[in-house]
């Protein structure tokens, strides 16, 4: 390593130490407020999933006292089953955030526990948009230093790195100063969770809860003295150096502080993978042009090789392996005119009308196409072609939600299981977040 190389640690864990709410860029706090929002809406919205269930049913029987509330829901669980159970709901719809140059889910891991620490131990608001903040940018930018060998030879790199990200932000929650967040960092290094062979089943969500708990946890023994290594994630046999092939430490300590990765981060209009988002998107203008179930003889999608490899399914059986068919997402949106979660429950991808579409449809890779850009085609019975192209898929940087989209979505997912009080109650909290006291008005609008 060059004397550069060595201070990676040290110099991001100096970043996290001294940064402070007033250094904070506005645009930087709006969109860690919207973010904050977009995850509570997620996790609300998953809160009654069978795998929720059965985390709750272990909580109950190995737990420790109900210290912080689960979005949604009545039980009072403890701080680390908290972030682990807050953090996996939120992912189950795999409707979170993203950071699309990595594909991290950033809120998943972090969010929960920022907020289990401010409901257990206090905090104010300032305090939770900042420790979030510099959580997410770390998470972030160690993806950027690893991307893409990491994740390419199936590391989960929202768990992987999100560990990082729950454990800085914790530490900035605690008031951790430079050398207790080396060791959280080191810690966090010590834990990556996730590998992409889980992806379709419950233990995909799982992977950033585990993430959000573990990092809580390093952040917690870290401040009583626990130590690791100080050069956790760049030393030859550290995170980076064993878990890639690639790594690049300007990505972490290059403009730190100057310039904010967290402002690429982006929210999705489909509950599924974002590589799909593209193809939905022209699917959908397929569908605005006339192509339906009984008219169209084939489909193909022109697409970036991640919707093969990512969401190839052909076949899904289940609701949540619909969500990794890029196949069954151009049934529904076809046959349906929308995408969301209805749209991927069980019985939903058995429909005939569906899989009618499903099985016309094919997709090109295609040289030169980005992640976030899709060309479709469909030849319809009458021997006519529909064309449609969509260069910036919706939710991406170039095509953002508006604040108006996200609220609509979080209402979408929140009012079935609170009702419209408690959705507008946690709306109107998250856009004026900077000025709670606490998470007092918060936790009692976001459970039951």
């Amino acid at each position: 390593m060059t004397a550069d190389q060595s201070q990676v640690t040290a110099e991001l864990a100096r970043f996290v130490a001294h940064t402070t709410y007033d250094d904070l860029p506005p645009e930087v706090v709006r969109e860690t407020k919207r973010s904050l929002l977009n995850w509570m809406g997620v996790a609300i919205g998953a809160a009654w999933h069978e795998s929720v269930d059965i985390l709750l049913k272990l909580s109950s029987e190995v737990g420790g006292p109900g210290q912080v509330g689960v979005y949604g829901r009545r039980e009072r669980v403890d701080a680390l089953d908290a972030a682990l159970i807050n953090g996996m709901s939120s992912h189950i719809f795999d409707f979170d955030d993203t950071h699309l140059r990595t594909v991290i889910h950033p809120s998943a891991p972090i969010a929960p526990a920022v907020l289990s620490l401010a409901e257990w131990r206090g905090g104010s608001a300032k305090d939770i948009i900042t420790a979030f903040a510099v959580g997410v940018e770390a998470c972030l930018r160690i993806g950027n230093s690893v991307y893409p060998d990491h994740y390419n030879v199936g590391w989960h790199i929202t768990g992987t790195t999100g560990v990082f990200g729950s454990a800085i932000a914790s530490s900035k929650m605690l008031g951790h100063d430079e050398q207790s967040i080396r060791y959280a960092i080191g810690l966090a290094a010590a834990q990556p969770t996730g590998i992409r062979e889980m992806f379709g089943t419950m233990t995909k969500p799982f992977h950033p809860g585990k993430a959000a708990m573990d990092g809580l946890r390093s952040a917690l023994i870290a401040g009583w003295g626990f130590n690791s290594s100080e050069q956790g994630i760049e030393a030859k046999r550290g995170f980076a150096n064993v878990l890639s092939t690639k790594f690049d430490p300007t990505e972490i300590t290059g403009t730190l502080g100057q310039e904010w990765e967290l402002l690429k981060n982006a929210y999705k209009p489909y509950p599924c993978g974002v590589v799909i988002h593209p193809v939905i998107d022209a699917a959908l203008g397929l569908r605005e042009k006339g192509v339906t179930p009984g008219n169209v003889e084939s489909i193909t999608a022109y697409v970036h090789p991640l919707v093969q490899e990512l969401t190839g399914k052909r076949t899904p059986q289940t609701g949540l392996e619909g969500k990794f068919s890029v196949f069954h997402c151009v049934g529904a949106a076809i046959f349906e005119g929308k995408v969301g979660e209805h749209e991927f429950g069980d019985d939903y991808v058995k429909l005939e009308q569906v899989i009618q579409v499903r099985d016309k449809t094919e997709i090109a890779v295609t040289e030169g196409m980005r992640e976030d850009e899709c060309r479709i085609e469909a030849k319809l019975t009458d021997g006519s072609t529909v064309e449609h192209y969509v260069e910036y898929a919706s939710g991406s940087i170039e095509n953002p939600l508006t604040d108006e989209q996200l609220d609509a979505k979080f209402n979408d997912l929140v009012i079935p299981v609170m009702g419209e009080d408690h959705a507008r109650d946690v709306i109107r909290i998250m856009r004026n977040l900077e000025n709670e006291r606490d998470v007092t008005n918060l936790v009692k609008a976001a459970t039951m």
